[in-house]
């Protein structure tokens, strides 16, 4: 062979050892147009590991999920293969053309630069998808809907804000949920009708397409307070929701990865109308709704003295709770007490029904014949759009025997009476004369047993103090033990909802890997996102984990996903709850030493 092959040969190997040494990193995007409603995925993807790495600044988009790292180590006949990912979700913010600007990253002392990545932002499309982002494909698929009854009631009228949640057929969901927000309803008088453990499941429609059922969270019924244009504050809710991905087990079926969103259901504004002023009667004290209205006596005659029972009752359905019933007036000659109120409501999806009441003692002092006129009550019907006004009828008591008096029958409030003139000493026989009284035994409390009792107790309860304020300086002096038994109640503390579950094999195991998972968020600081398990094994034998405790744990993990699919007996359940408080245990020990 002649020298100048090896020469070719030699330079040839040198350039195919260059190219393999060549460092790679570049900007990949999942589409370089998309819809202002669309999400675009963007990688940045090196070949070799590095530092410092530093995206752009996305100008004319908002991040809405990342930075993701995923990191691939692989070797094939014998030549390793390694990738190192950052990826960034990304809404437009507006049409028009734009640009991904260039990412840095330092690699073996060396600072990289990605090349810009132009992207096209067009109108909205009819029906955007991300399907390789768990995050954007939770968000499509789940809503939170607040339906109310009536946009433009009147003041006072009853209104209903029912909570739906919309899930499509492409996504699971847990009945784990919590809420994060509450409405406060300022300008309303509100009541809340939850569903929480008594869902029930309804096909539903949702934006036009039909692949959607619901539950019902939440029903509240409100009354505005004040006219004009009020907002209705938003139910946030914290949701796990369950997203099928790529990856399969081995039976084929698809794997799940759980995400948590929070959905809000987003501000509603009502336009409240004020009552009419037509036809608005003198009595009228804010009723609206439809009732009816009744004066009763328990009974017609009785002598002097004797009490009688009168109610005056308003009954259907309206505000119940946020008018006055009428004021009672009697002629002077019957003695009217404070009236007891008797509520008889209930709150039910499309308002408050039931019955107000105020029943009076009457007691009449004189023998005679006492009118008691007819009471007007009015209240406006939403109906109908009109005041009403409903009266009693009059009622006569009969007073048979008692004194008799010739003052003329007045009429008094009840919050005043006129005097009458008595012409009989009998109205005053229920006071007492005679009287017996007794003399006060007083007793010297100076220089008693008890006196003295209460004067050195506290000074012999020094001591005591002074031995607790020592056990507790030397408690608090062991740093090492503080720590541990922190371990031990932050282990049961994280696994309280497992502990509630056991019996329930599926709702116990779902506890117990949720648990875990929040435990490793909580200790490590990542996200849901970022768990694997060279990762999590990494991160936990850099602060100090042993290998056998790192071990156990993803032993326990593995049981949990192993458990729903084979059958495990409570004995089971308890023995895995005692492993899983014994390894955070053990793990929260070894992180502090």
């Amino acid at each position: 062979m002649k020298p100048t092959y090896f020469i070719y040969i030699f330079f040839f190997l040198f350039s195919l050892g260059l190219t393999q040494a060549q460092v790679r990193f570049e900007t990949k995007v999942s589409k370089s147009k998309l819809g202002v409603n669309e999400r675009l995925r963007v990688d940045f993807e090196m070949n070799q590991d590095g530092d410092n790495f530093n995206p752009p600044s996305f100008s004319g988009f908002r991040v809405v999920g990342g930075p993701n790292q995923a990191i691939s180590n692989s070797y094939i006949n014998g030549k390793r293969s390694y990738s190192k990912t950052y990826s960034y979700y990304l809404t437009p913010q507006k049409r028009g053309k734009f640009a991904i600007g260039q990412a840095t990253i330092d690699i073996d002392g060396e600072t990289y630069k990605t090349l810009p990545v132009s992207i096209e932002v067009t109108a909205a499309v009819e029906r955007p998808k991300d399907g390789d982002n768990a995050e954007y494909v939770a968000s499509e698929n789940v809503h939170l809907v607040a339906s109310i009854s009536d946009t433009n009631p009147y003041l006072n009228e009853a209104i209903t804000v029912q909570y739906r949640l919309y899930v499509s057929n492409d996504v699971n969901l847990t009945r784990g949920f919590r809420e994060i927000d509450t409405p406060k309803y300022a300008d309303f008088w509100s009541q809340t009708i939850s569903n929480r453990g008594n869902f029930t499941v309804y096909d539903g429609e949702y934006n036009g397409r039909t692949d959607y059922r619901y539950i019902i969270v939440q029903t509240t019924v409100l009354y505005p307070q004040k006219t004009g244009k009020l907002t209705i504050e938003p139910l946030t809710l914290d949701v796990p929701i369950d997203v099928e991905t790529n990856k399969r087990d081995l039976f084929g079926r698809r794997l799940m990865t759980r995400v948590n969103k929070t959905i809000s259901a987003g501000n509603k504004t009502i336009d409240v109308k004020p009552l009419p002023a037509e036809g608005r009667p003198d009595n009228f004290n804010g009723a609206v709704g439809d009732f009816t209205f009744d004066v009763q006596a328990d009974r017609s005659s009785l002598d002097a003295n004797e009490a009688l029972q009168l109610t005056v009752k308003v009954s259907g359905k309206g505000n119940l709770k946020l008018f006055d019933l009428p004021s009672v007036k009697l002629p002077a000659a019957l003695e009217l007490f404070e009236p007891e109120r008797d509520n008889k409501v209930s709150t039910q999806t499309d308002g408050m029904r039931g019955s107000i009441s105020e029943t009076y003692t009457v007691v009449p002092q004189f023998k005679g014949d006492y009118p008691i006129r007819p009471l007007s009550f009015s209240f406006f019907d939403p109906k109908t759009e009109k005041y009403r006004t409903l009266s009693s009828d009059e009622i006569v008591l009969n007073v048979v025997n008692g004194p008799v008096t010739s003052a003329t029958t007045s009429e008094t409030t009840t919050n005043g009476k006129n005097p009458v003139t008595v012409f009989n000493e009998e109205q005053f026989k229920y006071i007492k004369l005679n009287t017996t009284l007794k003399p006060v035994v007083t007793s010297d409390f100076f220089q008693s047993g008890l006196f003295w009792s209460l004067v050195g107790g506290p000074f012999l309860l020094i001591p005591l103090f002074i031995f607790i304020g020592r056990k507790r300086k030397k408690r608090l002096r062991d740093i090492q033990g503080n720590k541990l038994r922190r371990a031990d109640k932050l282990a049961k503390k994280y696994l309280t909802e497992a502990k509630r579950s056991l019996g329930d094999k599926v709702g116990f195991y779902e506890a117990m890997e949720r648990a875990l998972h929040n435990y490793l968020k909580a200790k490590l600081a990542i996200e849901t996102s970022d768990f694997s398990k060279e990762k999590i094994t990494g991160l936990l034998h850099d602060k100090g984990a042993e290998e056998t405790t790192i071990a156990t744990f993803f032993e326990i993990l593995k049981s949990c996903e192993l458990a729903r699919y084979t059958p495990a007996s409570s004995v089971a359940m308890k023995h895995d709850y005692d492993k899983a408080v014994k390894v955070i245990s053990t793990i929260d020990k070894q992180l502090i030493r």
